[in-house]
């Protein structure tokens, strides 16, 4: 736990894109290969999901995630961090060991990600998380044509989102689709060029194959949608002076 900590100051007082020199992470086949399995259930994912999450100690050990992501789990506008207050704990357990394992490529998180000990470290992480109030305001798309952009962001969702990640961006924990409704809007853009582009190696190769042929104006549209939605969950209540929704 004082390593963690220590981390969590480091990470307070320099850069994050500095964050700490350290080993660069492993590299696990993802989905270039062919042998690739999205959520295969075996190793550390396998075992913290198969443990319940101790939220106490979960607040402990969100520390070292709290230098990025803020104490309240809010993630950053600019896109930088996503908001991770109230996702699902098995979303999050299934990023945080495809980071350890080099599923995923986040240089930037990874030297913090893996000194979890262990898949409990996941669990207990995951369900405080989980637990957190959903901030009042994050990142939308402010554009002069936001109504414009958010009509046609809706249509693109109906016809191909809603089916997994629900009419509201609800998401789904069993089969590990995030909540996506309420994510800062440059997030959800980034995120979805990358997995696009073939840069996510660990996305769902399913939705790879849906989201392959947008535009960048597309994805524009249909992030601009998801992050008008309001997300599921209980809300934080607004600041003394703050603006109200």
């Amino acid at each position: 736990m004082k390593k963690l900590l220590a981390l969590a100051i480091a990470a307070a007082l320099i850069p994050v894109t500095a964050a700490l020199a350290a080993p660069p992470a492993p590299k696990a086949s993802g989905i270039e290969s062919k042998d690739y399995q999205w959520a295969k259930m075996e190793g550390e994912l396998k075992e913290a999901l198969a443990k319940k999450g101790n939220i106490k100690r979960g607040k402990e050990t969100y520390e070292i995630c709290g230098a990025c992501h803020l104490p309240s789990g809010a993630g950053r506008p600019d896109g930088t961090f996503p908001q991770l207050a109230g996702q699902h704990t098995t979303v999050l357990i299934k990023q945080m060991a495809d980071i350890r394992v080099g599923l995923r490529d986040n240089p930037t998180m990874y030297p913090f990600a893996k000194e979890m000990t262990d898949p409990q470290d996941l669990a207990d992480t995951s369900a405080y998380i989980e637990g957190l109030c959903i901030p009042v305001d994050h990142g939308k798309y402010e554009g002069a044509d936001a109504a414009k952009q958010i009509a046609a962001g809706k249509d693109l969702y109906e016809k191909q989102c809603k089916e997994c990640h629900g009419a509201n961006g609800d998401g789904n924990k069993e089969k590990f689709y995030p909540v996506i409704a309420g994510q800062h809007y440059k997030y959800l853009l980034r995120q979805m060029t990358e997995i696009r582009d073939g840069h996510r190696r660990n996305a769902n190769p399913d939705m790879v194959k849906v989201i392959k042929p947008y535009t960048g104006d597309q994805l524009v549209a249909i992030s601009a949608y998801q992050a008008s939605l309001s997300m599921p969950g209980s809300m934080c209540k607004p600041k003394a002076g703050g603006k109200k929704k």
